[in-house]
């Protein structure tokens, strides 16, 4: 599109400059000398003929005359043969133009525009962000927040920047910065207590529990906070309670949502735990399993709206090829993530898990974003599934990958498959 566009502005152009130069070529082509002088000759023979009847002068005369008009007439018409030749300069000048001007306007795109641009965006340096650059930038952000720490979502964004790059010491850190400056946001206290867990080896036990039963306090409804204490119950092996709180999210959930299929997964498996140890289910736990055994009819009986998050995220399901299966670990680091449709390469969200959760169901929304972009903002995402070996969010020869095709905010039963391996 951009060669086409160019060339049919370089064809505008030309036709400003190529049109008059063709027009007075060929008006010098059609008023000649020759043909001013030819006429001169005839009326000249006319007068000779005149005055040979007349007897003003003699027959010898007439004929001397006769070839004296002649030969000038040869030697004119021989000049105006190299003249005629010149008369083409017009033509020459147009050729030589219409030459020019695309080679001109090329060389100047190269020398002040930005032809990496028009690269594959797979092969052009300007789309990649490679690991110095994102550390530069998270950088730059720290260096903001140390000059400016009143800007709670300034520590928001450094934090989940610092999850994503796996530095959960520091995340925790500015995670603890932002609940200082906004102590009363569920949402927050969960993704705290989330990051601090993993920074103290990826246990829930200790302050990430407290910050867990803050957040609940705040927003019983808190599907990440709700998520977090049933593993709380679960690791304890209070599957009965683990069970009740995983059933709370399901409870509004859409029933045919990826988040409703994975949580409901998990509750069946904390049902038969808690059946083979005998465990009772704790007050109101009936309640809210009849809820969430109802929650398909609810859904059904809904008008068809999305929830919010829904609205602002994307949804779906990641799989390996299964001729890719046999290369992948266990503990493999798998990362899940949304990038603009068009632009630099950096993720607007992200969330991480591990190989062995494959199948995962994921859901990417402005509460995984990262860096300032939130995914509701934009036009259209790519999402991308990759397997690192190193653990390292940047892109990494032998990492396996899949995406998907550009898709809106708010796209759902996504489908990713990973099956290419980086090279």
């Amino acid at each position: 599109m951009f060669w086409l566009l160019s060339a049919l502005l370089v064809a505008a152009a030309l036709a400003f400059i190529l049109v008059p130069l063709l027009r007075k070529a060929r008006a010098r082509r059609v008023v000649t000398r020759e043909a001013i002088n030819v006429s001169v000759y005839r009326d000249q023979l006319r007068e000779l003929d005149a005055d040979l009847a007349s007897g003003a002068i003699s027959r010898e005369n007439h004929a001397e005359a006769m070839r004296d008009i002649e030969r000038r007439i040869l030697e004119d018409t021989a000049g105006e043969g190299g003249k005629a030749a010149r008369s083409t300069g017009g033509r020459g000048a147009a050729v030589a133009t219409a030459l020019a001007v695309p080679a001109l306007a090329a060389a100047l795109y190269v020398f002040v525009g930005t032809p990496q641009a028009l690269l594959p965006e797979s092969d052009n340096p300007a789309h990649t962000v490679d690991a110095q650059q994102v550390e530069a930038m998270v950088e730059r952000l720290a260096q903001r927040m140390r000059e400016d720490p009143d800007d709670p979502q300034g520590w928001v964004m450094l934090a989940r920047s610092y999850a994503v790059m796996e530095r959960f010491p520091e995340a925790a850190k500015a995670y603890a910065a932002a609940v200082e400056r906004v102590p009363n946001d569920a949402q927050l206290l969960a993704d705290y207590a989330d990051t601090l867990a993993m920074a103290q080896g990826r246990s829930l036990e200790g302050e990430p529990e407290k910050l867990i039963a803050k957040a609940l306090a705040i927003d019983p409804d808190n599907v990440k906070a709700l998520a977090l204490a049933g593993t709380i119950a679960f690791e304890k092996g209070d599957y009965a309670q683990a069970a009740s709180q995983w059933e709370r999210i399901v409870r509004d959930a859409p029933a045919d949502s990826p988040l409703a299929q994975s949580v409901r997964a998990s509750i069946e498996k904390a049902r038969g735990l808690a059946a083979t140890q005998g465990q009772a289910p704790s007050p109101g736990n009936k309640a809210a399993a009849s809820a969430a055994e109802s929650a398909p009819a609810k859904a059904a009986a809904k008008s068809g709206k999305d929830s919010p998050a829904s609205e602002a995220g994307v949804s779906g399901t990641v799989q390996i090829a299964p001729e890719i299966a046999a290369k992948v670990a266990p503990g493999d680091t798998l990362f899940v993530f949304a990038r603009a449709a068009e632009g630099p390469r950096m993720p607007v969200a992200i969330v991480r898990a591990q190989a062995k959760d494959l199948p995962l169901e994921f859901t990417l929304d402005d509460s995984s974003s990262m860096m300032g972009a939130k995914l509701s903002e934009q036009k259209s995402v790519i999402v991308g599934a990759r397997i690192s070996k190193s653990g390292n969010a940047t892109p990494q020869p032998g990492d396996i990958q899949g995406y998907s095709k550009p898709v809106a905010p708010g796209a759902q039963n996504l489908r990713i498959v990973i099956s290419e391996i980086t090279k």
